[in-house]
């Protein structure tokens, strides 16, 4: 993707007002479209922590996961007061159905949110900057069976037609301040 597009976000980041005192940069789209390249370049530019949405969904549960980080995550940093959450226990469980381990990130006036659906209509006035990265399907499945041990062909074609769903009920591309699209880069 390149620093440059980190920056330019970091910069409009910076000039916006913040939300309750944070400024929270959600990077969404997709999964394998890049969201957690460009969100690990924002944070190097910002010096800024990055919540996964990993962390929470899993491949048994597209969208019941939310209700935990709004309570976990977003609602304690809007309020002013370190997130602690319950991670998903990846390590001992491949689908990630799991719960494992807690975290706490302290209180910081910038986080960066990283994760499919994490731009969600939910969150409209809660986030100072929302992104969107995208590539077209076939590559996005390409780069998300190569980063996987597993043969999980099966778990990505379902998951996309859950993501397609819910990107095209929520319309959360066209809320993005910036689209950045990965199909040469990423």
């Amino acid at each position: 993707m390149g620093t440059h597009v980190a920056e330019a976000i970091a910069a409009e980041v910076v000039r916006r007002e913040a939300v309750n005192g944070i400024r929270i940069i959600g990077v969404d789209g997709p999964s394998g479209s890049g969201k957690s390249v460009l969100a690990g370049e924002l944070a190097a530019v910002l010096a800024a922590p990055v919540v996964e949405v990993d962390d929470f969904v899993s491949w048994a549960d597209f969208a019941g996961w939310w209700p935990r980080f709004e309570e976990q995550v977003l609602a304690p940093l809007l309020a002013g007061r370190d997130a602690h959450y319950q991670v998903r226990d990846w390590q001992n469980d491949f689908e990630g159905a799991s719960l494992g381990g807690w975290r706490t990130l302290p209180w910081t006036p910038t986080v960066i949110v990283e994760g499919v659906t994490c731009t969600r209509r939910a969150t409209v006035g809660r986030l100072t900057y929302a992104a969107w990265v995208e590539a077209p399907p076939a590559l996005r499945l390409a780069r998300g069976l190569a980063r996987t041990t597993r043969p999980v062909r099966e778990l990505w074609d379902r998951w996309m037609v859950e993501e397609e769903a819910f990107f095209l009920a929520d319309g959360a591309r066209g809320r993005a301040d910036l689209v950045v699209d990965t199909t040469v880069h990423g």
